[in-house]
């Protein structure tokens, strides 16, 4: 039986693939601007893709947001993500909240040509997803919480030339999280650690071009954790990190298989059971089946470490660093941003410094904006007294 080749070079670039990758796109500028994480950090309106469960322990009764992002802007100007999110929550026990976000990224437009180079049809791909959660505190200091997921992905076209008939692929997915908080006392302060996690994106594959091209989603595990203290009045600083791991076996290459005819039936049959495997046995397929073994997996995990200024709740100022393995995407970057908060708007902004110049991700900008509902109750409620 031919067996795959171990060797370990400068060419073994082999990052995970999955479908609808902009479901990994972190949304807002405050989780952004800390190097993207989110799992542990104090709740707000965005928690719906960093850790839904955080929403149970949120201190204002509703929040929406909505964030802006122009995408790989130093290649094109018409690339980008927006995203609705926001929570309610349940009963007078503060303890159960529910959720719900829409994601639309816009791939521009495209022009397509027919086999004889003309031009035939101009074309506006998009990918989308809505989903509504539930989070409930289950104990004083843990919660846990639940999401469903519609996600649509319109990447094909109908091409009148050859008949050829593309549509959209759908899919379905959920996440279910959890989060920790907690208030210790050290020296004279109050200080508060939390730890989270998050598995998102357990569903069905996307199936592109009439089902012959199935895809996995990009189905993740988060972990977090996040410690705050007090530096003196009105003044906190948060330390968090993040790590993540994509649960999506890897795809077989051809160039880890012997060149001849066994193992290019070995590739074959390899190929044929990754299109095969369903996505369960997917999850656990990706902890063992790097072709370098358990160094290769622990090359899969990207780790965030960021933190985050407040001055009495009202101005925050934020910075972290993003670090991906060279093989598995090579992704690499320092972030930084600020947020300006009154009772009922806060906006915040964030900025990417890739470390290689030449990153297509290099000076992305995100902007959120995000309304309390407890300050508009609050201003609404002034003006009729």
């Amino acid at each position: 039986m031919a067996m795959p080749m171990m060797a370990q070079t400068k060419d073994d670039f082999n990052p995970v693939t999955t479908g609808v990758t902009s479901l990994s796109i972190a949304p807002d500028a405050r989780g952004s601007s800390m190097g993207d994480l989110g799992a542990a950090t104090d709740p707000d309106a965005n928690s719906q893709f960093w850790n839904p469960s955080k929403y149970a322990f949120a201190y204002s009764k509703a929040a929406f947001s909505l964030s802006y992002t122009p995408w790989l802007r130093k290649l094109v100007n018409d690339i980008y993500l927006a995203n609705l999110s926001g929570y309610y929550k349940l009963g007078s026990q503060d303890n159960q909240a529910i959720s719900a976000s829409l994601r639309y990224f816009s791939l521009g437009e495209v022009t397509t040509s027919d086999y004889s180079g003309v031009g035939a049809q101009s074309l506006n791909p998009y990918e989308l997803s809505f989903d509504l959660g539930y989070s409930r505190k289950l104990s004083e200091k843990f919660s846990m919480g639940v999401v469903f997921r519609y996600i649509y992905s319109d990447l094909g076209f109908s091409d009148s030339y050859v008949g050829d008939q593309s549509s959209g692929a759908s899919a379905f997915s959920a996440d279910i999280s959890g989060y920790f908080t907690t208030y210790p006392i050290i020296g004279r302060n109050e200080c508060q650690w939390s730890w989270g996690w998050n598995i998102s994106n357990i569903g069905t594959k996307v199936s592109y071009n009439n089902g012959d091209d199935p895809a996995f989603l990009p189905t993740n595990l988060r972990l977090g954790t996040s410690f705050m203290f007090p530096l003196a009045d009105y003044h906190t600083l948060a330390l968090s990190l993040d790590l993540n791991k994509l649960l999506v076996p890897t795809k077989p290459r051809e160039s880890d298989y012997a060149d001849d005819t066994e193992g290019q039936q070995a590739y074959l049959d390899a190929l044929q059971e990754w299109e095969d495997m369903s996505p369960i046995t997917g999850i656990f397929k990706s902890f063992s089946d790097a072709p370098g073994g358990f160094k290769e997996e622990l090359r899969e995990i990207t780790f965030s470490i960021g933190a985050e200024y407040s001055y009495n709740q009202q101005f925050f100022v934020r910075a972290g660093y993003f670090y991906e393995n060279e093989f598995k995407g090579n992704r690499k970057y320092f972030s930084m941003g600020a947020g300006f908060s009154l009772n009922v708007v806060r906006l915040d902004a964030s900025y990417m410094l890739a470390t290689a110049q030449t990153s297509p991700l290099d000076q992305t900008l995100r902007f959120t904006l995000t309304f309390d509902m407890d300050g508009l109750r609050e201003v609404f409620g002034k003006k009729r007294r």
